[in-house]
């Protein structure tokens, strides 16, 4: 059976590793790409767009097609951040051990 105090102990980790990934996170910077390599976004871990780049032959293109591009590039940034997400916070999860029939959240 597991202690209640080891379980307290584990979630105040998990919360320091959480507090260290939000820090993590306003400085990690993803590119999503589109049109290999024509449009990339770079975003930040808060969702924050911080730079778009254009490949100057896209700019002959018709403004649909630009437009359809950036929106691409965009969610493909924001696709690879939530994967980072979801890995960064499986490894956190997985280190408590709680008892059998124990519930988040409390």
């Amino acid at each position: 059976m597991t202690d209640f105090n080891e379980i307290l102990k584990q979630a105040r980790q998990m919360q320091e590793q959480m507090q260290a990934a939000q820090k993590e996170a306003a400085r990690l910077v993803l590119v999503g790409e589109s049109g290999a390599g024509l449009v990339r976004v770079h975003m930040n871990g808060h969702h924050d767009v911080q730079k778009v780049e254009l490949d100057s032959d896209l700019l002959s293109e018709d403004k649909d097609i630009i437009e359809d591009l950036i929106a691409a590039a965009f969610n493909d940034a924001v696709k690879k951040l939530a994967e980072r997400n979801q890995t960064s916070l499986a490894g956190m999860a997985s280190g408590i051990k709680l008892p059998d029939g124990f519930k988040f959240p409390f």
